[in-house]
């Protein structure tokens, strides 16, 4: 029905998505995740009509992603150049909005500052920092030591240095960074689609012009962009003749946020393909790895940390499935009786660590000769049975994912995904309480009613010169 609202063509597609866009930047200047003097509280008019506002964009972009789906699906889809030029469309009013959806990109700038000032990031978390910045990190995480690599930490350290602490500024810095991870991410994607045997095109549509990029990667400026960026590039250099330089970005990536460290495996069988021994791609990916990981850590001087900053506690709250699962069971052993009730949730984390591993290797030993494919579904089992889970966490496999999808039906089971998660985060990255996803809902419905009465206006003419 939405498809027959609009004739499909790129410019509609591209206003469309424009409006969405602006509607998401406008309602979160006093919707989202604002510095603390300047946040309203949720019952306040101005934050409810900005809730309302950024919902009613959250669906025309949607929109605008499916119908430009459409267009890519069809007999005459654009070309890559006109979908990166949307890309940058949709994204711009985005540039100067707060942060949105999370207020993780307040902890980069204060674990950015910590390193500035030869702080230990991994063994204090931002309150040992003090001051404005430690102030505007959530609570939760103020206490909490960083789970970043060195290089993620050494760009934050860098932009806090150049912007001084100034948390407008930073934040402007920090959405750069994440944009300049976007970039990478929609370079890369063509390239691999075509090594993969899928369209370009449609590569970009899933994988770089998808809401969770923009919603997450751009607005909330979180740096996973980065550790896609530069894991997408990296796979493209070993695709050709750089195998070296491959590893050396893959492991850059793992340095930011450890799960890239899968793609060196897609790095090795690339070598293989190639035609180099096993042995030796074993080899040189391993001295690439460890050469660039040395490098960087001395390079960032925050030491080794990071190492132990991969048991980060997580979230009681966050909903991921083996947290649910152990806190289903910790209630029920708790109503038992039983003593095992704390054990629960670790035991249940154990568990998906193991099963990840499992679909891990079972992935690989099939899917072996579409290392891009196979590196996807990893990541995405990573995501889906790690002990956390965020929205902008389904990008670790979506991206490789939209590049390398074996059919049609993948992807539009991915996006389906998408659209879900799209909606499951409020803008100010907090809880929400009843009152809160009322006008969430009022401000979706509302944008479904404005499509209608596009679609109705639409077909009226129709309808009249069939008559």
């Amino acid at each position: 029905m939405l498809a027959m609202a609009f004739p499909v063509d790129l410019r509609r597609c591209q206003i469309l998505g424009l409006a969405g866009t602006a509607f998401l930047a406008a309602g979160g200047e006093t919707a989202g995740a604002l510095p603390v003097r300047d946040l309203l509280h949720p019952a306040s008019a101005r934050a409810a009509l900005g809730l309302v506002g950024v919902y009613f964009g959250l669906v025309l972009l949607i929109a605008a992603w499916v119908l430009l789906g459409r267009l890519v699906r069809g007999p005459r889809p654009p070309a890559p150049r006109a979908l990166l030029l949307v890309l940058a469309v949709w994204a711009a009013p985005l540039l100067l909005a707060p942060p949105l959806f999370s207020r993780d990109v307040y902890s980069y700038l204060a674990q950015g500052a910590m390193v500035d000032a030869h702080m230990d990031v991994y063994a204090h978390g931002p309150s040992h920092l003090g001051g404005p910045l430690a102030d505007e990190v959530a609570p939760l995480w103020r206490h909490t030591g960083a789970p970043y690599g060195p290089v993620f930490l050494a760009v934050a350290a860098a932009l806090s240095a150049l912007t001084r602490g100034e948390v407008p500024a930073g934040l402007f810095g920090m959405r750069l960074v994440a944009l300049a991870g976007v970039a990478l991410m929609a370079a890369a994607l063509p390239r691999l689609a075509r090594h993969s045997g899928a369209d370009p095109a449609a590569a970009l549509w899933l994988g770089a012009l998808n809401p969770l990029v923009l919603l997450h990667l751009v607005a909330g400026a979180h740096n996973d962009a980065v550790m896609l960026g530069l894991l997408g590039i990296g796979l493209v250099a070993a695709l050709g003749r750089w195998p070296y330089l491959g590893a050396v970005l893959v492991t850059l990536a793992a340095l930011v946020k450890a799960p890239a460290v899968l793609g060196l495996a897609a790095v090795v069988v690339l070598q293989v393909r190639a035609g180099r021994g096993t042995a030796k791609a074993l080899v040189t990916t391993a001295v690439a790895a460890a050469g660039t990981t040395v490098a960087a850590t001395a390079a960032a001087g925050t030491g080794y940390g990071w190492i132990g900053a991969l048991n980060t506690p997580v979230s009681p709250q966050n909903w991921a499935l083996t947290t649910l699962l152990g806190r289903a069971t910790g209630a029920l052993l708790e109503h038992l009786g039983s003593d095992l009730a704390p054990l629960a949730v670790p035991a249940w984390h154990a568990l998906g660590v193991v099963a990840a591993g499992a679909a891990i290797v079972l992935i690989w030993l099939r899917l072996r000769p579409r290392p891009v494919y196979a590196l996807g579904l990893s990541l995405a089992a990573v995501a889906a049975l790690g002990p956390a889970i965020r929205p902008w966490y389904a990008l670790w496999g979506l991206f490789l994912i939209a590049a390398a999808a074996p059919s049609a039906t993948v992807r539009h089971r991915v996006a389906a995904v998408t659209g879900v998660l799209a909606l499951c985060v409020l803008p100010s990255g907090g809880p929400a309480d009843t009152g809160q996803l009322v006008l969430a809902v009022s401000g979706g419905a509302l944008a479904v009613v404005v499509l209608w009465q596009a679609h109705q206006a639409e077909l009226a003419p129709a309808l009249g010169r069939a008559a």
